[in-house]
Order: C-alpha cells, then structure tokens, then sequence
C-alpha cells in the first residue's frame, strides 16, 4: 500500500494499516521539499494551533477524541502523551508530538517511509491520497487531472510569543469559569482599549492575496481583521469575550480579554488564541503590542495566510472514501473537505483501516451515522451538498434525538449512543 503526505491523516493511515499486518511505503516530501506553512522534518507537523480543542463529551470535538481513544489512534495517543495545560481542551507541544508520531512509525515493521515528493499517482496498487491542503502544485495537478476538480478555502495562523516577554503585572492566569484551572494567560481590556484596538486592526495594513484569488473563508477560522470588519464589537463577542473571567486588579470582568494558550511542555511560548490574521508581519507587532501586557511582546512566529485545498467529496467519494471511478484510489484528511486536526485524523483511520481491510480480503465497511465518525463521513459523501465547504465535526452532523430534554442533556444521550455504537463497529472491524 503507498500513502502520499506525512500530515495527521497519512501517519495514521499508516498506523491503522500496519497494525493489521499490511505493508506500507509512506512517502512525505519533507525535508527535501517544505510546502510555504511547513518547517519541521518530522511526521505529523501541526501547522495551526497547537489546540485539539474541547474534551468534553458534550461538544462535537470532544465525542470524536473519545472515538479514536477507543479505536486506537496513534495521533491522539501522541496528544495525550504530549499535552500541555490548556483548560478543558487539549492542546499539545507540538514539537514533541510530532517527534513520538515520527518515532512509532519509525519502528514499525510494516513501514517504509520515503523522503520523496510525488508527482504523480501510481497507475496500479491500492493507494491513499493525503497530501493535504497544502499539496504540491505538481500533486495537484495531478489530483485535477484524476477528478477534474479542485475547491479552495484559505486558513490562516495566530502568532505566537515569548512567555517571558509576557508583563504579568496586568495579564493574569486563568480560563473562563474556572473551567480547567488557571491555563490561559489573559490579557484584559477596558472600553477605550478595546475600540482603539479594533480601529487598529481593521486600518492596519495586509497581505495581498494574489496566490488566493478566488478562495472561499472558512468561517471557523477567519481572520481577525474579518471579523472586525463584521462589526465593531464582533471580536468582542468572538475570540476576544470575557465572559467568566474576573481582572484581580479590579475584581471585575474587563470590557474585552485577549488570551493566550500554553504552547509547549516548558511554558516558554504562548499562542495567541483566535488570533489568525493576515496583517502583515510589521503590522502584527504594532497592533498586538497594543494588547495590554503585551506591550513588548516578542514574536517568536507570526501569524500567516496560507492556502487550502480540497476535493469536491460529494460527488467523487464513496463512504468508504474510495474514489468512485477507481476503488483502489482513497482519499483522507483535509483534502476530502473536512477541517480539523482530529477530524482530518479520523479520516486517515477510516481510509487506513478500509484500504487494509480491502488487501487481506475483507469487505470495506462503514461507521455508524450516530458516531462522530460516521457523522463526518456523511457531510464528506452527502450527495445533496450544492455548495460544499470544510465541517468540524459538531453535533448538528449527528442523528437528533426525540424527547424534550435540555440541550446538554440530549448532547449527553447522543454522545451515550455514538459510544455504543462505536463499541459494536468496532467489534466489527478487530
């Protein structure tokens, strides 16, 4: 079996194969090529956030974290293994995660890794196609040549800075309602700060976006500067709320609150959470260091712009994500159209487990709709899509449920089921 890109979905394409005994050449262009967001050598890389996000059971990302822990996912084992604090989500050292995925691939049998780009797709062999959004143009060209298509959306990446450059006179550590103990360093502001803020990230100066022409927002992760534009008090009720944090100085809750998230094991680096923008780098610390407590903030990475791209999964895809015209072609992660780490994951074991099932014999199968996982593959592959766009997973994907519970309740009834559910497939495809 060959897997083409080293990113989440592909390492645990790889993983879910070998460990039911098939043979896999992994090929990754990295070192010898990095794509513009890229810089590290090792599998895995997290190019976004270093934040998987909320490990409730109620919450969408939650219940699909609590799915692949119990289908035995080598990227979520590697983020729990490397987690650093971050309330009740769970966020990463990235460069620690990367190097235990990178280093139980390594030492596996079953597996070749090739340091190669491909240009190309293999005319014979069961292949797996998980480049991600930002494959090579060479690859996606080739990608366009076998479907016809491609779809694009942009992402863009928050910055991050030195904790020590952090003044802890005015931010203070803690999450919103106490939630996951005092994890986030927040950096509050009155009114006058707030607006004079915001006045700044909309007049400030940005990255042309003449690589992007004609790419579509995803709405998860817009820029901050389109936000401010929406409004001027849209950060205030998006990224920037306060809500359930109280400033110790004044004992009261701050007009607005920048926060920041531990980014790795040391405490030595802070993203700046929701933060993506594409304000050019001279801009960013300008605008950023008129953030109270972040006054001589050093950057230690920018945020960034950069391009996404994906396939028109609707009406290429079989649930099982083979490529309709040709069964031995699958396609994982973000290029099928979802977005998020875990659930660009989920894809890669879905993909890796089917493609394994197919090479020794088996019939290729298909998680429940009431799961996590299955809900994600039905967004991937729903034929009635008109204007397909990238999903995180979230319960609106799933099933409703009768009755006339409250909303946490009937999300804690559904989770319940997902996880029955996801008991019996699994059984299915020991």
């Amino acid at each position: 079996m060959l897997i083409i890109g080293g990113g989440l979905a592909g390492c645990e394409a790889a993983w879910q194969a070998a460990c039911r005994g098939v043979a896999v050449t992994l090929c990754e262009m990295k070192p010898k090529r990095f794509s513009a967001a890229h810089c590290s050598p090792l599998l895995g890389e997290l190019v976004c956030s270093n934040s998987f996000k909320s490990e409730a059971l109620e919450t969408g990302p939650g219940l699909l974290k609590e799915e692949m822990r119990r289908l035995g996912s080598l990227i979520i084992q590697a983020a729990d293994q490397s987690r650093v604090p971050a309330g009740s989500a769970l966020a990463v050292d990235r460069e620690v995660f990367a190097r235990l995925i990178t280093e139980a691939l390594e030492k596996r049998p079953e597996i070749e890794i090739t340091r190669e780009e491909v240009t190309s797709i293999p005319e014979q062999g069961m292949v797996i196609i998980a480049t991600g959004p930002l494959t090579s143009d060479a690859f996606a060209q080739a990608i366009i040549e076998l479907t016809r298509r491609l779809l694009a959306f942009y992402d863009a990446i928050s910055p991050i800075v030195a904790a020590d450059s952090i003044d802890f006179a005015i931010a203070f550590k803690g999450s919103r309602y106490g939630k996951g103990g005092a994890d986030y360093v927040n950096c509050p502001m009155d009114r006058e700060e707030y607006y004079r803020f915001v006045k700044a990230v909309r007049e400030g100066q940005k990255v042309p976006l003449h690589a992007f022409e004609g790419a579509v927002p995803f709405e998860g992760c817009l820029p901050i500067e389109d936000l401010a534009e929406r409004g001027a008090d849209t950060l205030a009720f998006g990224p920037m709320k306060p809500v359930g944090l109280i400033d110790p100085r004044t004992n009261e809750q701050p007009f607005a609150v920048v926060q920041l998230r531990q980014e790795n094991k040391e405490a030595t680096l802070y993203n700046i959470v929701g933060f993506q923008t594409k304000l050019t780098y001279p801009e960013q610390e300008r605008i950023f260091r008129l953030i109270p407590g972040l006054e001589r903030a050093e950057f230690v990475r920018h945020g960034s712009l950069h391009r996404n791209t994906f396939i028109d999964a609707p009406r290429l895809l079989k649930g099982t994500l083979q490529l309709k015209s040709d069964p031995r072609i699958f396609f994982a992660g973000q290029l099928t159209g979802i977005e998020g780490y875990m659930e660009s994951t989920a894809m890669g074991l879905l993909a890796g487990v089917n493609a394994a099932r197919l090479l020794t014999g088996q019939e290729v199968i298909l998680p429940p709709r009431t799961t996590a996982v299955g809900a994600l593959v039905g967004h991937i592959t729903n034929r009635f899509a008109r204007d397909y766009q990238p999903m995180n997973v979230n319960f609106g994907l799933l099933p409703p449920l009768g009755g006339r519970e409250g909303r946490m309740e009937k999300r804690q009834h559904m989770a319940d089921r997902a996880l029955r559910d996801l008991t019996a497939w699994k059984e299915a495809i020991a």
